[in-house]
Parts: C-alpha cells; structure tokens; sequence
C-alpha cells in the first residue's frame, strides 16, 4: 500500500470516529440523560477548552521531543478509554468532565493528522495543494459513513455510539503503527531564544497583522461551526414534538439527512484548490461567511413539509461549501504561511483558533441562545437559527472591510 493509500484510510478512520457520535450526541444528551441546552453546550464546550491549549501543547512536543505519528498512537489510545467510560455516564458534571478528557486526547490529533499528511505526502515529492484535498475527502466519507450507520441502526439515541468511536480509535491506533517516522528539531544547533525552547515559534505569526486578522476570524468561524455540531441533530429530533412530522423521514433518520452536509464536503473540497489559486484566502473565506448565512436562514425556514424538506435540504448543500471554503482552506493557508520547522506548531495554533477558543465560544453561546428561546420546554427554532444567521452575516461584512488579499499568494505553489 502507497503512502497515499495509507493515509486515506488514516483520515478515514480519523473522521469515522468523530462522525460516530459527535453530531448525534447532543440528541441522546437531551433526550435520553435530559440534559438542558447549557449543559449540554458545556458538554460540547470541552473541546473548545481542550483546544484552547492542547493543539498548540502537542504540536510544540511533536516538533520537539516525540515523533508526530508516535503521538498520535498515544493520543487516540486515551481517546478509546474516555469513550469507554462516557457510554456509562448519566451526570452532567461527570460526562463534562470524561468528555473533557477525551477532547484533551482527541482534537490535538486533526492538526497532527494534517501535519502528518503534509510531511509524507512531502517525504514522497507530491504536492499538498493538488493531492492533500483527494486524501481528506477520505476523512469526510468516514464522517458520512458513521453517521450513516449510527442512524440505520438506530443508536441515534443510545450509548452504543459511544462505543463505535472507542472501537474505530483502537483500530486507528494500529493503523498508524504502518507511517514513516517523523522528525523532530530538538537537535537543532546553535543558540536558540526561550520562546523557540518552549515551542512557542508560531506564536510569532501574530506579528504580521494579516496573520493576526486571520486567526482573529478563525476564532468567528470556528464558533459558527460548532452550532450545527450541538444542536442540528436535536432540532431535527424536536420535529417528533409536531403529530404532523413525527413519522417523517427527517424524524426517523435524522443523522442520514445531516450526513449530506459531509456528502457537500466531498465535493466542494475539490474546488479549494481551484479558488485558492484564483481568488486567494480573502475571497474563499468570505463565501464561507456567506454560505454559513445562507444555511441558517435555510434552517430558520426548513421543516419536514413537502416545500419545508427542500430548504434543509438545500441547507445541507451549502454545508459543503461553508465548512471547506475555510477549513481545509485555512489549514492549507497555514502551512503554506510557516516554516517547517515551525509546522505542527502551527497547525496546532489554528486549531486552537477554530475548535479551541471558536468552538468554546460557539458551544456555550448556542447553548444561551437555545434556552433563551425555549418555551415551557419548547424551542422557538426559527429564531434560534435566524440569531445565527444574523452574527454570520455580520461577520462576513467586517470581514470584507478588514481582510486585504492577495490573490497571487499561492499561484508559486
């Protein structure tokens, strides 16, 4: 097996393991464990606080003292167990604390999962624009095809999904066993500033405003993504409330109709490349704004009627193009801004932007708004998804005035 192939199945099982329970997981919180919307935004927000620090922490030790693959084996070990234990949880206090755990272990590995990519697919002279997008569509087909089964087999709303991604994080772990080692720069020569000692060298990247602006809106972003995360599953679960929807498909496979959102990633993930190279990371990020504009007004006005069906199911769509068109945009964007000595430090500092302090933010905000338009136990959905389709609109607005671009940043490449 090439190293392409290799590292598919990486990416695969990488997304597989998330998409087991991550989207599906704030349902069976609120209405199996009957967790409210702050606690069940405070569950969630254990991965923003995780990658507030973990991602950068992790990137620093991967570029320094242990190997990045090596690392990775260990993190998803730790990721199995936690899951484990969360399956048999019925606290809020104690799943906020084991999911913390969990997220302690898990969200360093999609930087390192990047990093890892780029290194091999370097190692073995192929280049990262063209060829990395055709290896992370893999990491989306994974996410879709646990969603999938978690749906077709009914355990939306049980503890077994759970226990999917524990089994999926043991097999990744013998997966990785098969990478080539990865370097580390603890070896340098030389006298080296207390920040390089400490690993903090991509911090540096603030000093360039630009870069600044650009982790500044990844903070935005990530807060924006993490909404759909928390709490797309339960509004389409709350559909089971109205005697007109409750046997629809929406209701009875709601994870399946989600799962084109991920469908939309394949494809839009192959035109990154393309806009990258012709409009620049300005103009890409801006029609993510856009997009994630779009597919809240879409949400605001969805519901499982004939003509209701079509907006969430146009919604969906734009999923694809909202989250590539800055996710594996940004990444790349980081990569292509850094040094390589500096690389996992990097990839380590933009996730904590997007799912550290962007996903804190998102978890803990949404969870506010949900339960200030709850309603003896009812939830005003239209104007929970119009709140957030206002704060993406604005944020797209600013963006345009402040962002400068340069289109020809990665014509080089």
């Amino acid at each position: 097996m090439n190293i392409k192939s290799k590292l598919k199945v990486i990416l695969f099982l990488q997304f597989f393991i998330w998409g087991s329970w991550l989207i599906t997981f704030g349902s069976y919180m609120i209405n199996v464990l009957h967790f409210n919307g702050m606690e069940v935004g405070a569950v969630y927000g254990t991965m923003g606080i995780a990658s507030l620090f973990m991602p950068s922490l992790l990137g620093i030790v991967a570029d320094k003292w242990l190997p990045a693959n090596y690392l990775y084996i260990l993190c998803h070990f730790v990721s199995a167990i936690t899951l484990f234990l969360a399956a048999s949880i019925t606290s809020p206090i104690m799943m906020v604390f084991v999911i913390l755990i969990n997220s302690f272990a898990y969200m360093p590995t999609i930087a390192m999962s990047n990093a890892i990519s780029y290194f091999s697919l370097e190692s073995n002279k192929y280049d990262i624009i063209n060829d990395f997008p055709g290896i992370r569509i893999f990491g989306t087909i994974g996410f879709i095809i646990a969603m999938w089964l978690v749906s077709l087999l009914k355990l939306e709303l049980s503890n077994i999904q759970l226990y999917i991604g524990a089994i999926a994080s043991l097999i990744l772990c013998v997966c990785t066993l098969s990478l080539p080692k990865m370097s580390i720069t603890r070896h340098t020569q030389g006298k080296q500033s207390v920040i390089s000692l400490l690993g903090l060298d991509a911090f540096v990247l603030f000093k360039e405003p630009r870069m600044a602006i650009f982790f500044l809106f990844s903070i935005l972003l990530g807060a924006v993504l993490q909404v759909t995360n928390t709490f797309g599953s339960p509004f389409l679960h709350d559909f089971a409330l109205n005697p007109q929807f409750k046997d629809s498909f929406v209701v009875e496979y709601p994870s399946i109709l989600l799962s084109i959102s991920q469908i939309s990633e394949v494809v839009f993930i192959l035109f990154v490349p393309f806009f990258l190279k012709r409009l620049g990371i300005k103009y890409v990020m801006l029609i993510s704004m856009i997009a994630w504009t779009i597919r809240f007004g879409l949400f605001a006005y969805g519901d499982p009627s004939p003509i209701g069906v079509i907006w969430l199911f146009l919604s969906m769509i734009v999923y694809g193009c909202a989250f590539d068109f800055f996710n594996i945009s940004g990444s790349i964007y980081v990569e292509k801004s850094v040094e390589p000595k500096i690389r996992n430090s990097a990839q380590g500092l933009f996730m904590t932007m997007t799912n550290g302090l962007g996903a804190y933010l998102g978890s803990m905000g949404s969870g506010l708004v949900v339960d200030y338009f709850t309603y003896n136990n009812v939830k005003d959905w239209p104007n929970i998804w119009l709140v957030f389709a206002l704060y993406s609109l604005v944020l797209a607005t600013v963006f345009m005035l402040v962002f400068k671009n340069d289109k020809n940043e990665f014509n080089h490449s």
